[in-house]
C-alpha cells in the first residue's frame, strides 16, 4: 500500500471517529449540561460570585423621566364638562441605587439589603427647568382631606368646606414642577398639622423619596436552587401583604426587577414585586430583540394584569373592599397609601377601558411610548434594557358638604407618569458579548466536531474516488501500451504458409539443391520479393 493510500484511509478513519464521538456528544448534550451547570453555580448572589458586585452596584445608568398633565380648562371641568390636559415633559433625573447594609443570612442562602435611591437632575435630557416651569394640576391635599372626611357627618364636612373656602384653596392648584414633584409647604396641610402633628405639612409626589429606600428586602441568593436567584423572601419582614382581599393578591412573588434566574425560556411567566404599586405583577414573552449586538427576549405585562375581574376573576382580590372594583387598566392603591384615592395605570391609560381615555381630552395611548417592558438575555437572565412606565391618577367625584364638587362628573384624573429606563452600558455589553461567544463555542463544540467529521468525510470520498480513477487510468494506459506493442509487432512480422508443394513458377537457383518433404520458411517482410 502506498503512502497516498495510507493517508486516504487514515482520513476516513479519523472522520468516522469524529462523527461517532460528535454525534454521541450532541445526543448526550454533555457540553450543554456542563455549561448550564456552571451558569447555575456561578450566577448567584453569594459574595464570591461574579454577578454579586454588579447587583450591589448596578453599572447601567437609570433615568427617571417625569411627564405632567397640565390642566387647561379647570373651570369647565368644575362646571360638569370634560377636562382637557396637555402633556409637558420630560423632566429627567439620573437615579443612583446602590445596595447598602448587605448582610448574608442562613449560610449564604439569603441576603439582606436596603436599596436607597438618589435623584440628580439632568438638564440636557429635560425640556426645561423644573424650578421655573409651571404646571396646573389637581390639588391632591385638598382631595385627600375631602376623602378622609367622607366618613364623618355632613355638618362637619360643611364646616370644613367653609373653612377651606376662606383659605382660598381650590380643587386645582398652580405650582412649579419642582414643587409638585419634590415638595412644598401646603397651607391646608399646615392647618391640619397644627391639630394633628403626625400629619406632614409638606406635600410632593416624591416628597421624602430622594435618598430613601422602599423597604427592607431579604433575597434568595440562588445557592440552593438557581430558579430562586434574586427572588424576594421577605419585604419589611413580611412574606405576604394584608391590604388586598385575597391570599393570592397578597402574595409577594418574584424579584425586584433587577435580576432574574439564568436559562430563561419563552414560555415562562416572570414575576416582579413592585413596592410602589403595592403588589406583584407578571410579565410574559413578547418577541426576540437585539440590544447592542446582544440577543434578548422581551417580556411585558399582558393585558390580564390590570384586567377587570369580570374578564379576569383572579383580579377580584385587588378590589378593596371586596366587590368594589374598578374597570380594566386601573388599580386603586389607596389601601397601601394613606390619604387621597390614588389610582395607578399605564401612561395615557394604555390597555385601559376606553371610557377612562375618552373622559379626558388630550390623551393618546400607544404601545411605543407607554408600554412597560423588560429585555432579558436568556442565558444569563441579566436585564440589558428596561422600561418601566406607570401613571399616577386620582379619583375626583362629588362629596356632600363640599358645594364646589356638586357638578363634577366622577373621573379618574391623570396627574403625571414616569418613564424609568435603563440600558446596559457599552463596557458591560462588550463583556456580555465575549461571555456569550465563549458559551456558544463551548456549547456547540460537539457540533463543531460533527462538522469537522463531515468535512474530513467529504475529503476522504473525494480522495478515494480520485485515487480509484487514477488507478483505472493507469490500467487503461498499460493495456493501451500493450495492445499497441502487440499491434506493432504483428505489422512488422510476416509468416509464409506451410505447403508440401513447390512453386512451379519459381525457378530454383542452380546452386540451391532440391529437398524432399515440407518446410517452413520465415523471412523479414523487407526481404520478400514480389
Amino acid at each position: 500500500m502506498t503512502r497516498r493510500s495510507c493517508a486516504i484511509y487514515a482520513t476516513g478513519f479519523v472522520s468516522a471517529h469524529l462523527l461517532i464521538v460528535g454525534i454521541a456528544l450532541v445526543v448526550a448534550q454533555v457540553f450543554q449540561t456542563m455549561i448550564h451547570s456552571r451558569l447555575k453555580k456561578e450566577i448567584t448572589l453569594t459574595e464570591k460570585s461574579q454577578v454579586f458586585e454588579s447587583w450591589k452596584n448596578p453599572p447601567p445608568p437609570v433615568y427617571m423621566e417625569y411627564y405632567f398633565f397640565n390642566v387647561t380648562n379647570p373651570e369647565v371641568f368644575m362646571a360638569g364638562g370634560k377636562a382637557s390636559v396637555k402633556q409637558i415633559g420630560p423632566y429627567t433625573y439620573r437615579e443612583y441605587r446602590p445596595r447598602e447594609n448587605v448582610t448574608f443570612l442562613e449560610n449564604g442562602t439569603k441576603v439582606y439589603a436596603l436599596n436607597p435611591k438618589t435623584f440628580v437632575f439632568v438638564p440636557e435630557k429635560s425640556v426645561g427647568d423644573p424650578e421655573v416651569d409651571i404646571v396646573r394640576t389637581v390639588n391632591i391635599p385638598f382631595v385627600a382631606i375631602m376623602n378622609e372626611l367622607n366618613s364623618y357627618s355632613f355638618i362637619l364636612r360643611t364646616l370644613v368646606s367653609m373653612y377651606i373656602n376662606s383659605l382660598g384653596v381650590e380643587m386645582f392648584m398652580t405650582r412649579t414642577v419642582h414643587e409638585v414633584l419634590w415638595g412644598f409647604k401646603d397651607p391646608l396641610l399646615t392647618k391640619v398639622h397644627s391639630l394633628k402633628p403626625e400629619v406632614d405639612e409638606y406635600f410632593g409626589l416624591m416628597w421624602k423619596k430622594n435618598g430613601t429606600h422602599e423597604g427592607e428586602f431579604v433575597f434568595h441568593t440562588g445557592e440552593q436552587n438557581y430558579l430562586d436567584y434574586g427572588k424576594i423572601d421577605t419585604w419589611n419582614g413580611l412574606r405576604e401583604m394584608s391590604w388586598w382581599s385575597s391570599n393570592q393578591s397578597n402574595m409577594i412573588n418574584g424579584t425586584d426587577g433587577a435580576v432574574f434566574h439564568p436559562l430563561i425560556n419563552r414560555n415562562e411567566l416572570l414575576y416582579i414585586f413592585a413596592a410602589d404599586l403595592c403588589r406583584s405583577i407578571h410579565l410574559a414573552y413578547v418577541e426576540d430583540v437585539e440590544v447592542k449586538g446582544i440577543q434578548a427576549y422581551r417580556f411585558a405585562p399582558p393585558n390580564d394584569v390590570l384586567m377587570s375581574p369580570k374578564n379576569n376573576p383572579t383580579n377580584a382580590g385587588f378590589c378593596v373592599p371586596a366587590g368594589d372594583c374598578l374597570g380594566t387598566g386601573v388599580l386603586k392603591v389607596s389601601v397601601c397609601r394613606e390619604g387621597a384615592p390614588i389610582v395607578v395605570s399605564f401612561p395615557h391609560f394604555y390597555q385601559a377601558d376606553p371610557a377612562y381615555i375618552n373622559a379626558i381630552d388630550g390623551l393618546n395611548p400607544n404601545k411605543e411610548e407607554h408600554e412597560t417592558y423588560l429585555d432579558l438575555q436568556p442565558t444569563t437572565g441579566v436585564p440589558i434594557r428596561a422600561c418601566k412606565r406607570a401613571q399616577l391618577n386620582i379619583i375626583l367625584k362629588r362629596v356632600q358638604g363640599f358645594p364646589k364638587t356638586k357638578n363634577i362628573t366622577e373621573t379618574i384624573f391623570p396627574i403625571m407618569f414616569v418613564n424609568e429606563t435603563a440600558t446596559i452600558d457599552d463596557e458591560s455589553a462588550g463583556q456580555m458579548r465575549s461571555l456569550l461567544l465563549i458559551v456558544t463555542l463551548v456549547s456547540n463544540f460537539p457540533v463543531l466536531i460533527v462538522g469537522l467529521g463531515i468535512i474530513l468525510l467529504l475529503v476522504f470520498l473525494v480522495l478515494f474516488c480520485r485515487n480509484r480513477q487514477k488507478k483505472n487510468e493507469v490500467k487503461r494506459i498499460d493495456f493501451t501500451e500493450a495492445f499497441h506493442s502487440f499491434a506493432t509487432a504483428k505489422d512488422d512480422t510476416a509468416y509464409t504458409p506451410v505447403s508440401d508443394k513447390t512453386d512451379e513458377s519459381s525457378e530454383t537457383p542452380a546452386s540451391q539443391p532440391m529437398k524432399n518433404g515440407s518446410y517452413i520458411a520465415m523471412s523479414p517482410v523487407e526481404a520478400q520479393k514480389c
